[in-house]
């Protein structure tokens, strides 16, 4: 039997097959033998992420959907309503049939999930972080680890452990004015988690802090580099050690703006840090003394 494709008019087996068009045209004779065809390949068009494997059957898995996105729901309340009556019915008992056999770990990921994408709104956080963070809470739900504790302070334990895997420096003072629970109670989950699921995080450096920051402040480039300068120099005679990242961070702005003349108050520096004035003060002390600073920022330190 021939399979071999032919042109009905001439009987040719040179054709063309057009993608653009959607078209299979013979060489010879011109003719049009197939037009307005499907293509059945991948969608290169989608509004997915580069690394995601497009195709034509959905939006891609996301772990910040409690199932991932492969679930398909009874339609919304609104649309239900739109039907029939005996229709309306049906639909509202199916919907309410489709909550009821879910199991408690859906309910709990379902209500989980769409807290964890405010607190990641409001924190402005990368999509990769979100899907590390719902990793994350997917782990310590499935081991029983969220008994006893708020939903609330778990979600922002594993949003901030994310953001220290991902070296996105986020403070726990922020995490706790996002997430409205309190910074001991995050801190406490947050060493329970690592420590139960043994997952290793980085330090963070004061460097870190220093563009987000800076940025905040809207300070130039030139006094973003001096600071930096000033928490390398600071490194070096092991100032950084065993104090706050945030803390240090800030009073190398600070210290920097002051030698550029970008006068900012310690109270506006310790509000983007999320720190106190006193501990500005006291970290700026230590930077100017140990760092022997006290020439370059004659006659520009604030008057106290």
């Amino acid at each position: 039997m021939d399979f071999v494709k032919r042109c009905p008019e001439c009987g040719s087996v040179n054709l063309t097959y057009d993608a653009h068009l959607g078209e299979i045209i013979c060489n010879d004779c011109g003719l049009v033998i197939e037009e307005k065809m499907t293509d059945e390949g991948t969608d290169l068009q989608g509004k997915f992420d580069k690394d995601e494997k497009k195709g034509r059957g959905g939006a891609p898995i996301s772990m910040q959907k409690f199932d991932k996105g492969l679930t398909t729901n009874v339609g919304e309340i609104s649309d239900i309503y739109k039907l029939d009556p005996g229709q309306t019915r049906k639909f509202l008992r199916l919907k309410k049939w489709q909550e009821r056999v879910s199991t408690s770990i859906e309910r709990n990921l379902r209500l989980a999930m769409a807290e964890l994408r405010v607190i990641a709104s409001y924190l402005n956080l990368p999509n990769v972080v979100r899907d590390e963070a719902a990793r994350i809470y997917n782990f310590v739900l499935q081991r029983g680890m969220v008994r006893g504790r708020s939903m609330e302070s778990v979600i922002a334990a594993c949003l901030y452990a994310a953001c220290r895997s991902y070296n996105i420096p986020r403070t726990l003072d922020e995490m706790a004015t996002a997430s409205d629970v309190e910074r001991k109670e995050i801190g406490r989950t947050y060493r329970f988690i690592i420590r139960k699921l043994q997952i290793k995080v980085k330090q963070s450096s004061p460097k870190d802090y220093i563009s987000r920051f800076s940025s905040v402040l809207k300070l130039s480039p030139k006094t973003q580099n001096d600071a930096l300068n000033v928490l390398k120099n600071a490194e070096k005679i092991e100032l950084t050690s065993g104090r706050g990242p945030a803390g240090i961070a800030a009073a190398a702005l600070y210290v920097a703006a002051l030698m550029n003349d970008e006068k900012k108050t310690q109270r506006e520096v310790a509000d983007i840090a999320g720190i106190t004035e006193v501990t500005i003060r006291n970290r700026y002390k230590e930077l100017i003394e140990r760092l022997n600073l006290q020439d370059k920022l004659k006659d520009k330190e604030p008057k106290e």
